[in-house]
């Protein structure tokens, strides 16, 4: 038997979910109730934005390609969602490298954000780049 995905979007998709529970999920199987990962759409316009951002930009007195400047907008948002007291459900972590000289970053990754957090990214990158004087390369792009 496949399993299922119930989109928890009014009462009759809930009593959908509780229905199949009750009646037809095998015995063993687990129920998982969590808050939806995000859209293919939030994807694609952040990673446009941080593209701008790379190409108009410099952080720490120097340009960054895009995979990298990533990494350092995505370690920004999470400071500041921290910040706000609303911490990243999957926030990182800091430890030392094995001889000491180094400190590694584990954690955070996009593809694990939830739909709000993916558009609390998209906010916090319009910020950040209106505070830059960056120019969105696309109309889709301009905040509403």
């Amino acid at each position: 038997m496949p399993p299922r995905v119930f989109r928890l979007a009014h009462p009759a998709a809930r009593e959908r979910a509780a229905q199949y529970v009750l009646r037809d999920a095998p015995d063993g199987w687990v129920v998982r109730v969590s808050e939806p990962q995000k859209k293919r759409e939030q994807e694609e316009k952040y990673h446009a934005m941080i593209g701008d951002i790379a190409r108009q930009t410099t952080y720490a007195g120097r340009p960054w390609d895009a995979d990298d400047m990533k990494r350092i907008l995505v370690d920004e948002f999470a400071e500041e969602m921290r910040q706000a007291g609303d911490p990243l459900h999957h926030d990182s972590r800091l430890i030392p490298s094995e001889d000491g000289r180094r400190v590694i970053q584990l954690g955070i990754q996009t593809r694990e954000f939830y739909v709000r957090e993916a558009a609390a990214f998209i906010t916090f990158l319009y910020a950040w780049g209106a505070a830059r004087d960056v120019r969105w390369s696309a109309p889709e792009l301009e905040p509403a």
